[in-house]
């Protein structure tokens, strides 16, 4: 197995050794400055060494075109404008070998709107904004905290629900696109990366690089 054939990106602290791991966190780059990096802490835990600073807006480092069988990301795409996931959607799939597998899994916008819908609650709202992170409950008022939040990078700048993300998938070229359910990929090398949790009540998907 090349270490390009399966690809996770947003991978934050999973990265399983089989896979090459990719993450865009500026704590990332930070943690692995010559010398400073060593004493660099923001969270509990360091990013484990296989992982690698990627960006798949700019690209992925050295991953060719065609080289990889299986990619994965997991709740990174919410995370990107408009623009920014569809030039995402396009690198994925200009890395993948024909038939190669694309799952993806992230906020289900169409189960948090039923459940704002059908929570009778006065605060059904503040849940809302608070679920899909589209909301700031504080404004960052100070230098320290703006880069703190900028740092953690967790705003959801664009959400999804099934029907919109197909057309998305199609548009950019995938085929056999399906919704998909926690481990039920035919490829048992996605059992590494994917954890049940991050996908109860959200949105996965796959799909596939097809011959046109």
């Amino acid at each position: 197995m090349n270490n390009n054939e399966y690809i996770q990106y947003g991978c934050g602290w999973s990265a399983p050794s089989k896979w090459r791991n990719f993450d865009a966190s500026p704590t990332l780059r930070l943690e692995r400055l010559p010398f400073f990096g060593l004493f660099y802490k923001r969270n509990e835990f360091r990013f484990p060494e296989n992982v690698e600073y990627g960006d798949i807006v700019k690209g992925l480092p050295s991953v060719p075109h065609q080289s990889s069988r299986g990619i994965y990301c997991s709740h990174v795409l919410e995370h990107l404008s408009l623009e920014d996931f569809r030039i995402a959607l396009r690198n994925t799939f200009n890395m993948l070998q024909l038939n190669g597998i694309f799952r993806l899994v992230l906020p289900d916008l169409e189960y948090l709107a039923k459940e704002y819908l059908s929570n009778p609650s006065s605060d059904a709202s503040l849940v809302f904004m608070k679920e899909t992170y589209l909301g700031h409950e504080n404004r960052e008022k100070s230098f320290k905290s703006f880069i703190i939040s900028w740092l953690g990078n967790s705003q959801h700048l664009w959400m999804w629900d099934y029907k919109s993300i197909e057309e998305e998938l199609a548009n950019a070229g995938f085929g056999s696109i399906r919704r998909a359910t926690f481990a039920d990929c035919s490829d048992s090398m996605f059992l590494q990366v994917e954890s049940k949790d991050r996908w109860t009540n959200c949105l996965g998907v796959e799909c596939k690089k097809v011959d046109q």
